[in-house]
């Protein structure tokens, strides 16, 4: 039986973390993959921390419900979700269809590198099983996740994010990073910043596609 109950009170949260064990410490430089769209509702920027939620969608979505429970702008719960590859990216950004659509909303790919060295809790270990949770955390109803989050920001404001498994992407890592504080590890500028439609993607979106199972358009 899985086992994802509401999280526990956030000052119990917190007397629970272990540092040396519980938090991953990504390097500056590592290359983190991004699909957002740059067009229509939540449109968004290459570096811009999302501030509306939570989505019903996005799993660790840090913002408080609105009056009507509905999504609303909170200043202060920014949001960005990376992959540490184009598929991940992929495969989590268009799971709800399965088609890859390069053409509404304008999606664009991106790839930058943190200027910093992230501290996320890491939700691939133990952590979780300790905090009276599991891996379903990763995978579970997001209502629930996105409580979580929620907890977890509020016990540790200091950490940037949190490091997960990708329930689309056969578990390989995936970034959930929040701002503050994580506005301020992003880069300049990007190393890669392409619309989905460039003809220089279409072979490595194709074969991504093949792998998943996804159509693209």
């Amino acid at each position: 039986m899985s086992r994802l109950p509401q999280p526990p009170a956030p000052a119990a949260m917190k007397t629970l973390l272990r540092p040396d064990e519980d938090v991953v410490a990504l390097p500056a430089g590592t290359p983190l993959v991004r699909v957002f769209a740059a067009a229509g509702l939540h449109e968004q920027r290459w570096n811009s921390f999302r501030a509306t939620g939570p989505l019903p969608h996005a799993r660790f979505d840090p913002h408080p419900p609105g009056p009507t429970g509905a999504p609303a702008t909170a200043p202060g719960h920014g949001v960005l979700y990376f992959g540490l590859s184009v598929r991940t990216s992929v495969a989590e950004v268009f799971q709800q269809t399965s088609v890859v659509d390069r053409a509404t909303r304008r999606p664009h790919l991106v790839v930058l590198r943190p200027s910093r060295t992230l501290r996320l809790l890491d939700l691939c270990g133990l952590w979780p099983t300790r905090a009276g949770a599991s891996q379903e955390i990763s995978s579970g109803t997001k209502s629930v996740t996105q409580a979580w989050a929620r907890a977890i920001r509020e016990a540790h404001p200091d950490l940037d994010g949190i490091w997960y498994r990708s329930s689309m992407d056969s578990g390989e890592p995936a970034v959930c990073l929040w701002d503050p504080p994580a506005g301020h590890a992003l880069p300049s500028a990007p190393d890669v910043l392409l619309p989905l439609d460039y003809p220089g993607l279409d072979l490595p979106l194709a074969r991504v596609c093949e792998e998943l199972n996804y159509t693209l358009l």
